[in-house]
């Protein structure tokens, strides 16, 4: 078998041969900077890459693992950030252009406490403007690594180019409506949508903040544990941080899945969606059995009546995010973000209270299907990723069918838990991905679900060949 490149092995891999001193922190950071260079002019999936910076971390984490000081698995190990995390002396825009001169004078929580577990941070990645659907034309468009004119799932696209097409270890990225699980399925990757409240969002963009979640992206399950357990806990800048104390993320990883009662609507799951997808979402149910867990039928309403207040919720907590530059900065803004915040700022108080309470419903639904269940299983996204244009992209706001959502917002609206994994190929070599859905604060369980899956499937090991 051949041996896995160095830039396409698991933080799992690279932080053990770092520990034992079989290899260099500095030469894993030269050789992904090359790399970055070599690549990224085709891929555009940084905004701001931080060689000199990220040199000088890798050589004081090889420092301190020289003379006993290793900080555990992220010593040492190059990863990259979307670039809505404040970063210290780094511009951070967020793919606004009034933001492009944003230079912040602190780090945001998630870069405070990847540099306390001794991560290398190799630069900060592009998105949507705004996190959003569509960019600006003074920001860079990153491309698919399996197909360069398929869609990388909207806001997060950078991170999950990055981490697909091994041009960084593990990633960052942040989830409102869908942008950590779009990119991780469109690009083949793992990632987690942590229950909110779970990682501090202070000093990071918001675009809808009582929805936004930061987390990670990665090449397999087990590192995004890895780097959620460095990234999560209570933190007094944000209020909403929750007070839990961080559990081992990997507990119980490696074990079957005997007395896991795991949920599945065969019509929520497959229904009026890509065939080959739900093909692959049904024989991912049928490894989790084999893996011991008791499968249990549930019913989900039709949630696409929910997910359409999902607009008027986001424009309008995105004008309140954006309050310093619109619409004093309006023509600022590119065709497709000025108009989601043109839509927000028509809506009234009593229609977001409408689209609130529909948002109430919807997650008092959820509660009771996770009555009878311990994690549920359906897609990451109602398709493979679709042919885009710069065109598109670039263009002005269109509205979405709400079906395109149906798997990420109603686990926005009641903050609970996700971990996508990929879960195939479809016949145009595109990835597909599947999704577990947890109760809050259930991510070690989630780990243990999606590397039993893992663990008994190819679909992790598969790179694009860029």
């Amino acid at each position: 078998m051949r041996e896995t490149p160095l830039h396409f092995r698991t933080i799992t891999e690279i932080a053990e041969e770092i520990a034992t001193k079989q290899l260099s922190p500095v030469d894993v950071t030269a050789a992904m900077l090359q790399r970055i260079d070599q690549l990224d002019g085709q891929l555009k999936s940084y905004a701001t890459v931080t060689a000199d910076q990220a040199m000088a971390a890798a050589q004081t984490a090889e420092r301190e693992i020289n003379a006993g000081m290793y900080r555990g698995p992220l010593h040492g190990v190059p990863i990259a950030v979307k670039d809505l995390c404040f970063t210290k002396g780094v511009r951070t825009m967020g793919g606004v252009e009034v933001l492009a001169g944003h230079v912040p004078a602190f780090d945001s929580t998630v870069i405070t406490k990847l540099a306390a577990a001794g991560a290398v941070l190799l630069g900060k990645l592009n998105l949507t403007e705004g996190a959003m659907g569509g960019y600006n034309r003074n920001f860079d468009i990153p491309k698919n690594p399996w197909n360069p004119d398929r869609w990388t799932g909207s806001s997060s696209s950078g991170s999950g180019v990055a981490t697909a097409a091994g041009l960084c270890i593990g990633s960052l990225g942040s989830d409102t409506g869908g942008s950590i699980r779009f990119p991780s399925a469109g690009c083949g990757v793992v990632g987690i949508k942590p229950t909110w409240g779970r990682v501090s969002r202070y000093g990071v963009l918001a675009l809808a903040e009582s929805m936004d979640h930061v987390g990670p992206m990665t090449r397999c399950v087990a590192d995004a544990g890895i780097i959620l357990a460095a990234i999560a806990g209570f933190d007094p800048n944000d209020p909403t941080s929750l007070p839990n104390p961080v559990p081992n993320m990997l507990e119980g990883i490696g074990q079957d899945l005997q007395g896991v009662r795991i949920g599945f609507d065969e019509h929520y799951a497959t229904n009026d969606i890509d065939p080959e997808l739900a093909d692959a979402v049904r024989a991912g149910v049928a490894v989790l059995a084999d893996q011991g867990a008791e499968i249990v039928e549930v019913a989900l309403p039709d949630v696409d009546e929910y997910v359409s207040a999902w607009p008027t919720l986001c424009t309008t907590e995105a004008v309140v995010a954006h309050a310093a530059t619109y619409p004093s900065l309006r023509d600022a803004y590119g065709p497709w973000f000025q108009g989601w915040l043109d839509m927000g700022a028509k809506v009234s108080g009593t229609e977001y209270a409408k689209a609130n309470n529909l948002r109430a419903a919807c997650t008092g639904h959820l509660r009771r299907v996770f009555s009878e269940i311990d994690v549920l299983v359906c897609p990451s996204m109602s398709a493979p990723p679709h042919v885009v244009t710069e065109e598109v992209l670039y263009g002005a706001y269109e509205p979405r069918d709400p079906k395109f959502q149906r798997f990420t917002v109603p686990f926005n609206y009641n903050g609970a838990p996700t971990l996508s994994v990929p879960c195939g190929m479809n016949s145009e070599g595109l990835p597909l991905s599947i999704q577990f859905v947890g109760k809050h604060l259930t991510e070690p369980l989630l780990c243990r679900v999606g590397h039993a899956y893992e663990s008994a499937t190819p679909w992790h090991d598969l790179h694009p060949d860029v």
